[in-house]
Order: structure tokens, then sequence, then C-alpha cells
């Protein structure tokens, strides 16, 4: 390279290409990524990322051996930078690992020659005396340069990329000539579409010149891959550096200890609140020099994200999960929220939730009841606010109708909300601290199951407002701490739902008990906060539910990914009341979970007068029907037949189906259905009782719709979703469902050792009356 040369590799056993450098070329003939001076503010901005500079440290390319390559890890990294390449981005990797190659093809070739001296001149007894010699560092950077970058070829071979290898030292940085032939030379593979990859010419490179490093803009001592990365994004003008070390990202005290806490985002003003741990196990920059070359290449224009590559299987594509902009390792921005991160919400509202937890159960109830008073109260205030929200989802056009009534709000919702907030406020009284079970277990010793909170929810919800100030009462009335996650479509609505939610909290001083997240985090990322949230509430669509479901990493998601509910109509109904449920369970809500998607009819009722006036009442309702497999097969002219029998369809559609017997209904809803909420219409008080035993699903009922599956016709007051789970809640869940237990003990110095065959003691287990228990307070028999 010092000779203005380069190597250029696209196939194995191709010829070698020297290309002579053009000096002259001037770099603004080529088209930047994007323009260029300020780094992005956002991790969610990473997506825009035109042109990546990836730095592999010495701990990620090499083994824990510190001998030779990690094969599978370099194999990921090169799948991701050539699937981004082929993106249309522009890649360009600094890369470690020279040395450890090399010094694994030194190590196994003076193993060989010493073996056969030894064995020539002493015999085999000797060869387990063997050492080896400590070798230097520039020669096993010399003897694996080569095979490194003939590693990296073959390996982006396989994804047609090409590849070229440059090598650099601090001269080609300080010397004005080098450093343009240098970028003209980047600049012009870029162009051809070639991924550069970039190594200090270790074999070569001089000691780091003392008191020069990170000294400006213009000055960087090129004395470790993190600098030399650092310097080359900026002088290429990328937009974000990737440094892949074996550390997670930036902690805010000393990486293992007990309190450390990773750092999603971190600030150049921060840097008094981060500690540095050890150096790398390998490699010569530490963490306190990746932050200077982080911080730099950030005045610079270039945004730093510092992440593990060394643990693919918890990392996951750690490159292209950055670039998406989900929350790997640390991200570095000069742009500082105003409010708190979501990690600092989590935070304050669980210290706030354990307060509200330890109130009286009235002063839990005088916070829901003064909610319930303000949603009346300031009523044209959330009206005005949901009227903007209503606007712009017309303006933009990206809801549908179903979507659009779920956003609205009016005046008779927020009355029926109010007296929704005040069936809980009274069933809050006995809500915590409530005893479930006395048992004294030996004289002195008893035993209390009282019920607790579960701790902080999350509650992701899609484009009903309506939501948020039910789901607060909920959590208010059980002593949870919440973090509310709404849609973009009901901002304006969720922020004043949201200020009068605190503003009722603020009577008895937790108002951080609830959260609003109103910063730009994924959905996917909070899902990861398994070590601060203890249970995940979906309230949307399906597909909603189902993401959140794969994105939840150890923390239990409470919810149905379907409503995929029936009405059965039995040979022995009633007309005036299975046309009655069938056009409420379909008509009065379709894009509700609990409204009807499948008819199934009695083969006995086909061509009855029943079933014509089913059949004109759907048409009248405009309801689009589509025909079961079976229920095509009866007829000459059919409608549509259904593609799949596990369709919720969320609209003014259906499909209807006909089966032989009760027994049929109930193994068809087995198969087909979500277990949320299924109907049996009929007279026969024998048949309606084997369905209702035999149907395994959260709701099922008799000669009722199915839109009666629903926290506040239940009498619960509201709900915070329905669970076709089987453990904890099923079915509408309302305050009951966000009580879990814990067991009390109390004793006079009582000890296992006392129950033993030596002991003194014998277990008696009586069962006691129980007493409700008032936080703080001990029960009376």
């Amino acid at each position: 390279f010092l000779h203005g040369m380069l190597l250029i590799g696209c196939f194995p056993g191709s010829l070698s290409m020297q290309i002579p450098l053009p000096p002259h070329f001037s770099h603004s003939m080529l088209p930047l990524a994007r323009a260029h001076g300020k780094s992005f503010a956002h991790r969610s901005d990473l997506r825009q990322a035109k042109r990546i500079v990836v730095k592999l440290g010495s701990a990620v390319v090499t083994r824990g051996d510190e001998c030779g390559l990690a094969l599978g890890r370099l194999a990921s990294i090169v799948e991701q930078v050539a699937m981004l390449q082929n993106q249309g981005r522009e890649m360009m990797i600094v890369t470690s690992g020279a040395v450890a190659f090399g010094k694994q093809r030194l190590r196994h070739e003076i193993l060989l020659s010493q073996s056969v001296r030894q064995a020539l001149h002493s015999g085999q007894n000797q060869l387990k005396d063997m050492s080896l010699p400590v070798l230097e560092a520039r020669a096993c950077a010399a003897a694996g340069q080569s095979g490194l970058m003939a590693l990296y070829e073959a390996m982006f071979t396989q994804y047609s990329t090409c590849t070229a290898q440059i090598l650099v030292t601090n001269l080609d940085f300080h010397d004005d000539q080098k450093r343009r032939n240098l970028k003209s030379t980047l600049h012009e593979l870029l162009r051809m579409n070639i991924v550069p990859i970039i190594n200090t010419n270790d074999a070569v490179v001089p000691p780091p010149e003392p008191n020069s490093d990170l000294q400006g803009v213009n000055v960087i001592s090129i004395k470790d891959n993190d600098s030399l990365a650092a310097r080359l994004a900026v002088e290429m003008r990328a937009d974000l550096l990737i440094a892949l070390s074996d550390v997670e990202g930036l902690y805010d005290s000393p990486p293992g200890s007990d309190d450390a806490k990773l750092l999603d985002t971190f600030y150049p003003g921060d840097q008094h609140s981060i500690t540095y741990g050890t150096k790398s196990r390998v490699g010569i920059g530490g963490m306190e020099a990746k932050v200077k070359a982080a911080l730099w290449a950030l005045q610079g224009g270039t945004s730093v994200v510092i992440a593990n590559g060394t643990h693919p299987k918890v990392t996951g594509h750690v490159i292209t999960d950055i670039v998406e902009g989900k929350k790997v390792g640390t991200f570095f921005s000069e742009v500082k929220p105003a409010g708190p991160t979501v990690e600092q919400q989590t935070e304050m509202a669980r210290s706030a939730g354990r307060t509200l937890a330890s109130l009286e159960p009235e002063q839990r109830s005088d916070i829901i009841c003064a909610l319930a008073d303000l949603l009346t109260e300031r009523k044209d205030q959330i009206l005005s606010a949901n009227k903007k929200d209503m606007e712009h989802a017309v303006s933009t056009g990206r809801l549908s109708p179903a979507m659009l009534k779920r956003l609205s709000l009016s005046s008779s919702k927020l009355n029926s909300l109010s007296i929704g907030l005040r069936q809980i406020a009274v069933s809050s009284q006995d809500s915590v601290g409530r005893v479930l079970r006395k048992t004294r277990v030996a004289n002195n010793l008893e035993l209390e199951q009282i019920t607790v909170p579960i701790g902080v929810l999350l509650v992701i919800f899609e484009s009903r407002p309506d939501c948020l100030p039910q789901v607060s009462a909920l959590a208010i009335a059980s002593g949870n701490a919440l973090l509310l996650k709404g849609g973009k479509e009901a901002a304006n609505t969720n922020r004043i739902l949201h200020e009068l939610a605190q503003e009722a909290l603020s009577i008895h001083g937790v108002k951080d008990a609830i959260q609003l997240v109103s910063t730009r985090e994924e959905v996917e990322d909070l899902c990861r906060l398994e070590k601060m949230i203890d249970l995940i509430i979906p309230r949307g669509s399906s597909q909603l539910v189902r993401d959140i479901q794969r994105a939840a990493k150890g923390i239990p998601v409470l919810g149905h990914s379907e409503g995929i509910c029936h009405v059965y109509v039995d040979h022995e109904a009633s007309v005036d009341k299975a046309i009655k449920i069938i056009r409420d369970s379909k008509c009065d809500y379709p894009a509700a979970c609990n409204a009807m998607e499948t008819l199934l009819v009695h083969r006995e009722l086909l061509r009855t007068p029943l079933f014509d006036q089913i059949i004109d009442m759907l048409r009248t309702e405009h309801v689009k029907i589509h025909a079961g497999p079976k229920f095509a097969s009866y007829l000459t002219f059919s409608p549509s037949e259904v593609k799949s029998l596990r369709t919720e369809y969320g609209d003014l559609e259906c499909c209807i189906e006909v089966v032989d017997s009760m027994q049929e209904a109930v193994d068809h809803i087995h198969k087909y259905g979500s277990s949320h909420t299924d109907v049996i219409v009929t007279e026969n008080e024998d048949t309606a009782e084997q369905f209702l035993q035999q149907l395994d699903s959260a709701c099922v009922f008799w000669n009722a719709s199915s839109r009666f599956a629903d926290g506040y016709r239940f009498g619960l007051g509201a709900e915070v979703g329905i669970s076709t789970a089987r453990i904890h809640a099923r079915g509408p869940v309302g305050l009951e469902g966000l009580l879990t237990t814990k067991w009390v003990l109390r004793g006079e110095g009582h000890t296992a050792a006392d129950f033993s065959e030596q002991g003194s003691m014998t277990y008696l287990h009586e069962n006691l009356p129980v007493a409700r228990v008032l936080p703080g307070r001990r029960t009376t028999s």
C-alpha cells in the first residue's frame, strides 16, 4: 500500500490485480451517503446508515486460547456484512487477527520442526520435554496476514462479494499525500461495490507516539484498531462505526459488580458516570481507549455503537440488529433526551409501585375515584386531543375503519369509562393483602398465604386510548407499577389521559407508579427488559400479540394471539334467540376479539326457515359469507369457499360451516378455534350442559352473545385483556388476574431441626379461619 498499490481478491484462484492509485482523484466527485457533519441522534435513525465501518477486535476474531481464529463467529460476521452490502450499503471492515493466526501457524511449524529434530537426535521419549519459544508479535503478524485475508476472501466469495486488503500504519495518516491516496482508494473500492478489509500493518508498525493520542478531530494516533477505525470512519465520512469486542458495552459501574448496569445510550457529557473495567483478554485497546476513539469519531460526525461480538447465541445477528436500530450494546449520541430513559422510567415505576402497594385499600380506591372524576371533568380537553389524533389518522389514511373506530372517543365512552373505574374502586377494597389460607403449622408457628401485586406491568396497546385509564385503574387497585406503550396514532389522547392518571396518583404521593413510554423505543426492545418487567400484556391485533410473544425473552406474556370465536346453532335452537345472538356476536363490533368468526349450523337446519332467516339477516347487515368445505358441498351455487377454517376476519365477514351434531361442533372448535369464546344456541338443556362441560375454551356461553366476553360486562370493572393461557389468569383478566401470592410465616425461634426425629416438636397443619390482611398489619383469628 505504501507504494500506492493494493491487492483485490474476488474469487479463489483468480489472478491478483495491481491497480495504481489515482492521487489526483477528487473525492468531491463521489456522491456521499448523506450530508455529513452530524451523527444520528437516535438508534432508530441507524436504519438510514449508508456507509458503515465494522471494527472487529482481537477477542472477536480469535479463539479463546488466543491461537487461531474463531471461524464460527467470523462466518456469522461475514454473512451479516455481505447481507448489508447486498442491500446497497457501503461496508468497510477494520480487523484484528493477523497476530493470532500467525501465532497458530508459526507454533505449528516450530512444533513440527522440533519434533523432527528431537526424533533424529534423542528419540521419541523426549518429545514431551519440548518447549515453544516466545513468538514475537511482528513475526506472527507477517506470517498470519496473508492467511487471514485468504480466509475473508473465501468466506465473502460464498456471497458473491469481492474484498480488497489494505494495510496501514500511523504514518499513512500523518502524511497528507498518503492520506489522500488512502481515501481515494477506499472511495474507488466502495464505488465498485467491493468490501475493503483494513488492518494495521503489525509487521512493521512502530510503537505509538506518547501523548499524541486523541488531541482533536485532525490528530489521532493509530496505536490500535480502535483508533484506526475511528480515524478511518471520520476520514471516509462514515455514517456508523460498529466496534465489536468481548464486552457488552459501557456500564455505570465496574462490569461484573452487582450493581453494574449496561448503558443503552452514552452522551459525551456523561464521562464522569462510567467506570472502566479491565482490558480485553487479548488486544492492546482497553475500554477506555474504545470510548476515547468513539467520542473522537462522534465529534467527527460518525455515530458509534460498542457491542459484544463474541456471543452470537446471546447477541443474535449483532451487526444487522444494530443497523436495524435494536437495543444492542451502547449507542453514542450527542443528543440527550429531555426526559428519563425507559430504564429509568421502569425503576421509577417500581419504586413508586411498592409505595402504592403499601397504601391502605381506601387510599387506592380514592385514587381510582379521582381518576374517574377527572375523565368527566376534563372531558372537553380529552376530546379535543382525540380530535387531533382522529384528524391526523384520517388525513394519512393509514388506519382501517375498524382501527379508526377504536381510536375514537366520545362523551358516552368517557361516561362508561368513569362508571367502570368506580366498579374497580369498590373491588379494590379487598384485593391486596387478602389472606387466602391460614395454617397453624405447629404451636406458635402460623403460616399465611396472602395476595400481593405482580410487580411491574408493561401494557402495549394499539389505537385504543380508552385502554389507558382502564388498565391504570386496574394497576392502581392491584398495587402494580405500570409501564404503558401506546400507538403513535393516539399520541395526543394518551398524553392527556396519562397526565390525568398521574394527577390522581399524586393525591397520595405515588405519581411515578404509572409511566407512559413516549420515547422512540421499539416494542422489541421493551420486551428485552426481563430484569425490570414482570409481565407483558398486549392489547391489540393478533399480529401484535404474536410479535410480542416472539420478542419477549424471559418475560411472561398474558393474552391471546387470535380470537377465532364460534357460534353453534343446534337443531333445537330458538329462531328468535339464534337471530339475535348471531347478529350481536358478528355485527355489534366486528373488530373485537370476541366477535363471531365462524357460524356452525346443525345439518338438519339446512333449507329450513331458520337458516333462511339467518342468511337474510347477515346479508342485510352486509356480512360477507364464506362457505366451509362441508357447507359448500350441499350447495349448487355457493359463496366463495373459505381458504382456512382458522381465520379471524375482524370485519363484517364470517365463515359458515355445517356439522352433524353437537359433538362434531365441539370437535370442530377444538381443532380450528383459539380457545377464546364459543357459544351454543339451543333449547335442550342436556345438550347445552354437555357443550359447556366438554368445550375447552376460556369462555363458553349458552344462549348468549359472544360479545359478553368482556371484563366490564363480567362486572370486573374493566380488563387488561383476555387470556387464553392455561396458567394463571384465563378469560377476561381483571383485578384478580393482576395479583399473585406470597407466604408469610410467623414463629418464635422455631427451626426445622425441632421437627426432626430427635427434635421436640411435631407438625399440626391445622387450617385456621382467615381474615383480611391490611399492609403492615397482623391478622387476628
